[in-house]
């Protein structure tokens, strides 16, 4: 990234309070992705990893943590700073305990249907931390690449 673009890149945040609808998940992703363009080199992580972990996360936070109750919020916080783009989904729920979701690439869990956004976000974001209570999960992306994987692509 040149000094250019870091300076382009300068703290933005980004606070949303969506209905408990997933129907309005598309468009707040759509937007999200969309004020994050200047995010160049990276723009592949950004178009998928980060699309298709945000959307498991509002997903997750809809469905499970509010309990698809109309009359509840997610709260979604999105920041952009040099080299780093942090969203946190918050949700009204009781919370749980993400050490207790089952692997879903274990032999006895390929046929159940819990735990496979948890694991996309572990696997597509380069952090992901939730908050004591677990009714709040933060996606970390980092906007620059390490040196060796940089030296790799120009090899």
């Amino acid at each position: 990234m040149s000094p250019e673009e870091a300076a382009e890149l300068m703290d933005r945040e980004l606070i949303f309070e969506l209905p408990n609808d997933l129907q309005c998940i598309e468009d707040a992703v759509e937007f999200v992705v969309s004020r994050c363009s200047t995010c160049q080199d990276v723009a592949r992580r950004l178009r998928f990893n980060f699309r298709v972990s945000l959307v498991e996360a509002l997903s997750n936070a809809m469905i499970y943590g509010n309990g698809r109750d109309p009359a509840k919020r997610v709260r979604l916080e999105v920041r952009l700073q040099p080299g780093r783009l942090t969203a946190r989904v918050t949700d009204q729920g009781p919370g749980f305990n993400p050490l207790r979701v089952p692997d879903p690439t274990a032999p006895e869990n390929l046929l159940e249907e819990g735990g496979r956004g948890l694991f996309l976000m572990r696997k597509l974001m380069d952090e992901v931390h939730y908050n004591d209570r677990g009714n709040s999960v933060t996606l970390i992306l980092h906007l620059t690449r390490p040196a060796a994987f940089r030296d790799q692509a120009t090899a």
